[in-house]
């Protein structure tokens, strides 16, 4: 892992691995760049480039204040400038795909493609209050066993899900200590999701529309109820050419392993590659 500074002087974690397209990995709210290990042994000729976001993983913790979508996206135009990149694609999970919206819309010429992970401009309220109802509380468990016991019953709508796969979410999203298991993002991420979702409802349909002539791809999750299908098929009605997927036995988000979102993602990849 290796860190830069951002415009504010915040310290931010990323990982860069692999040579070809730059294609820049964006995670979910409460997630950082282990979110796509899953994916990463599965794609070639990327250069993949995962960020932490501020308050995430191995980045500072900047308070709720600065945990804000066009925040992060200066945050990640920045790692970009970093890196010498003139662009990239960014695949983005939930959170992440919103930041990627935004992107289009406030500097689209620094993206090449947009690969969304269940979410869009529709955003669900019952995916909303799901989030609400674990955002920033500390986790009873003490140890991790405990952690993968627990996330089959908390993770509604995922079925067929291996017992090692849990295991593994364990390790990746949380922090075994004397002190029992703690989070791995700054709790204050709950106060300013709660600003966020509690202000004035906002069209989010003109990001979407910002992706135009870009190479698009959606994947959404079966049993999502952050991302409906109704929205998906909206987006695909908007967008004829976004490369669609649904996975099955999977709800809010998709491990991005499956063979669903395999297929989707290198279908756009190679879309991507022959645009640039």
């Amino acid at each position: 892992m290796t860190h830069f500074h951002a415009e504010d002087g915040a310290k931010l974690a990323y990982r860069d691995e692999g040579q070809g397209l730059p294609l820049l990995a964006l995670a979910g709210l409460t997630r950082d760049g282990g979110d796509f290990d899953y994916l990463a042994p599965h794609i070639e000729g990327v250069r993949l480039i995962r960020l932490d976001s501020r308050g995430r993983g191995g980045s500072d913790w900047t308070g709720h204040a600065t945990y804000t979508v066009p925040r992060e996206a200066a945050d990640a135009l920045a790692l970009l400038d970093h890196l010498g990149l003139d662009k990239a694609a960014v695949i983005g999970s939930s959170r992440g795909g919103l930041i990627g919206m935004f992107l289009a819309a406030t500097a689209k010429h620094r993206l090449s493609g947009l690969c969304m992970n269940d979410v869009g401009p529709v955003l669900e309220q019952a995916g909303l209050d799901r989030i609400v109802g674990y955002l920033g509380v500390k986790p009873q468990a003490k140890t991790l066993d405990d952690i993968a016991a627990a996330l089959p019953l908390a993770n509604p709508g995922f079925f067929n899900v291996p017992t090692s796969r849990w295991r593994e979410e364990a390790e990746r999203h949380f922090r075994e200590t004397e002190m029992g298991v703690e989070l791995t993002y700054d709790p204050e991420l709950r106060q300013s999701f709660e600003t966020a979702v509690s202000g004035p409802s906002v069209d989010l349909w003109p990001l979407f529309d910002a992706l135009k002539d870009l190479p698009i791809a959606l994947i959404r999750a079966e049993n999502s109820d952050l991302l409906s299908r109704e929205a998906a098929e909206a987006m695909q009605a908007r967008r004829p050419d976004m490369i669609h997927a649904e996975t099955a036995d999977r709800a809010h988000i998709p491990f991005l392993d499956e063979p669903e979102a395999l297929d989707a993602i290198r279908a756009w990849l190679e879309r991507v590659k022959e645009k640039s």
